[in-house]
This record gives C-alpha cells, structure tokens and sequence, in this order.
C-alpha cells in the first residue's frame, strides 16, 4: 500500500468513527483556549478541564488575567505541572496582548510564536481551532501514531508535520488531527497496542509497528 493509498484509507475509517470532533479542551473564544493549550504541555486534556474552570473565573480575559500575580496564577494551576514556568507565561502573555494586540489574541503564527511559553503546536492549535485556519498540530500522540502507520519517518514532530500536510489534503487537517488523537487513546495507545482493536495499524503499519502489536 502506497503513502497515498494509506492516507486515504486512514481518512475513510477516521471519518466513520469519528464524524464529530468536539475540542478536548473547554474553552469559550481564542484566549481561553490558548490558556488551555498552554497548560496542556505535558499534561492531560481532563487535567486541564478541572484546572482551568477555577482560573477562568477569576480571570478569563487578559485584561483580567494581569491583575492577578503570578503566584496567584501559579497556585491555581499547579496541579497541571511545570508550573513556574506556565505562570509566568500566562501572565506576560497576557501583558503582551494587551500592550501589542488591543487584549485581543493574533490571527498569525509568527504573532503567536512570539508570545511566551507559545510554540509552534500550540499556535497551530489555535489557529485551527479558534480561527478555522488549515493547520496540522502534531502531538506526542500524532508524532507516534504517523509514525507507527508509515506516514512520517518519525525522525522529530516537524518532519512528522511536513509529511502530514504533504499527504492528506487540506480541507481535512483541522479534523484529521483530532481524529488521529482520538483513535490514539482509545484503539491504538503508546504501550501494549492490541491487534484485536487496533486494526488501522494491522492494516497499514510498518513491518515494526506489526511486530509491536500483542
């Protein structure tokens, strides 16, 4: 099976299982859903989905969000790890829209990637998922499930992204990337995937990925 064929096969069995893609993480415009991105490196999406109610009602704005402290922004979101880090971002982030985007969140990757603690997954992220503009967020969960399907070489996560948007069209991107997510934790996960469920992979798996399967 050709690169061609397999994506074609994987966006048909996708689209059958999964027709809806509801956002993973809870969010009401751009600037919460950015929050919510950036809390999510390494972490879980239903970790976030506690954390980030408790944020947002103290602050859901960026006009909100700096008249809190960075320490009070970091004891909120603790739970969600690299919380130094995270709080400050937030916070300065935060700053940064206001003085430079009238408190509103860019319709730009080049103006995202210059907020902190925002790298190019997440301003994908939002671009795709706030804006509707063709992106392709690669993910640990992307990165590995391409790779174990014959799509990338898995060489790192941007070669992951290249091969993807090289492969499947464009119109399917914003939704394909849920989808691969989807299947990910449900059929196909990082250790002891079962060959009895995970049948994308017993269909276009690498030589590897088949000898992975229990």
């Amino acid at each position: 099976m050709t690169k061609k064929e397999k994506a074609t096969y994987i966006i048909a069995e996708l689209e059958r299982l999964y027709p809806e893609t509801p956002v993973p993480l809870h969010h009401s415009d751009a600037f919460t859903l950015l929050i919510a991105v950036l809390l999510s490196a390494q972490c879980t999406d239903e970790r976030v989905n506690k954390i980030t109610p408790l944020l947002f009602a103290k602050a859901n704005t960026p006009q909100d969000m700096v008249k809190l402290s960075i320490e009070e922004i970091k004891s909120i979101v603790r739970p969600c790890g690299l919380s130094p880090m995270k709080s400050k971002a937030i916070f300065h982030l935060s700053e940064i829209l206001l003085a430079e985007h009238n408190g509103k969140v860019p319709q730009s990757f080049e103006a995202l990637e210059k907020l902190p603690g925002v790298g190019h997954k997440t301003a994908s992220v939002v671009m795709a998922q706030a804006f509707g503009f063709p992106a392709f967020p690669v993910d640990t969960h992307i990165h590995r499930l391409l790779t174990r399907w014959g799509i990338s070489s898995g060489k790192n996560v941007k070669k992951t992204e290249e091969a993807a948007k090289r492969l499947f069209p464009k119109e399917h991107w914003n939704k394909l990337h849920l989808q691969i997510i989807f299947y990910g934790r449900e059929y196909s996960p990082a250790r002891s995937p079962k060959k009895e469920i995970d049948y994308i992979t017993m269909r276009v798996g690498t030589a590897k990925a088949l000898k992975e399967l229990k």
